[in-house]
C-alpha cells in the first residue's frame, strides 16, 4: 500500500488501519516518514510566508530545517512520555514501538499545514489540522495502549503537560527564555 493511502487512512481515523500499523514493525519508517513530510508541509508554508514578507535565505532554511529536527525530536520525545504514562500508569500493552507508528501516522492530517501561508483560510486550516491530528493521537494512543478513550485522552493530556515542562526546562537551560522574553517586549 502506498504511502499517501496509509496517511488517507490514518487521517479518516480508521481503527482497523492503526491496528495493523501498530503490529507490523516494518510500519516504523513509514511512520518516521510521515513526521516528516507533515514538517516539510508547514515548513514549505512557513517559507512562503518569510519569501512574501521579505525574510532572507538563511533564517528560512535554519527554521525548515530546524523545524524537521524538531518535529522528529518531538514524535520520539512525546512518544517515549506516552508509553511510560500509558503503560505505567494505566496499564498499557506495548512497546514503544507500536506508540511511534501509531502516533507517528497520526501526524497525516497536519499536512494541510502546507496551506497555512493563505491569508486568513490558512490560519482555520491549520486550526482544523491541529484538531484533527489531536483527535487522531487519541485514536492511536488508544489503540496502540490498547486503553479505553478517556485513559487515552489522560494518557495524552499528562503527556502533554509533560512535554511542555521538559521543553520549558530545555529552552531556560539554553538561554531560549531571554530569547523568547525579547521577542515578545
Amino acid at each position: 500500500m502506498a504511502l499517501t493511502d496509509q496517511m488517507v487512512r490514518a487521517s479518516k481515523l480508521e481503527v482497523p488501519f492503526y491496528e495493523e500499523v501498530e503490529r507490523d514493525v516494518n510500519q516504523t519508517t513509514n511512520a518516521l516518514t510521515v513526521v516528516v513530510i507533515t514538517a516539510v508541509a508547514a515548513g514549505v508554508s512557513a517559507t512562503i510566508s518569510g519569501v512574501i514578507h521579505g525574510a532572507g535565505t538563511g533564517p528560512i532554511l535554519v527554521g525548515l530545517i530546524g523545524g524537521i529536527i524538531a518535529a522528529v525530536i518531538g514524535w520520539a520525545v512525546w512518544c517515549g512520555i506516552v508509553y511510560f504514562v500509558g503503560t505505567s500508569l494505566f496499564g498499557g500493552t506495548a512497546t514503544w514501538g507500536e506508540v511511534l507508528r501509531t502516533v507517528g501516522f497520526a501526524q497525516s492530517p497536519n499536512v494541510l499545514h502546507i496551506f497555512g501561508f493563505i491569508p486568513v483560510l490558512g490560519g482555520l486550516i491549520n486550526f482544523v489540522a491541529a484538531i484533527w491530528t489531536l483527535i487522531a493521537g487519541i485514536v492511536a494512543v488508544r489503540q496502540s495502549l490498547d486503553i479505553s478513550t478517556g485513559a487515552a485522552i489522560v494518557v495524552s493530556v499528562i503527556g502533554a503537560i509533560v512535554y511542555a515542562v521538559i521543553f520549558l526546562v530545555i529552552g531556560a537551560v539554553l538561554g531560549l527564555g531571554n530569547l523568547l522574553v525579547g521577542a515578545v517586549s
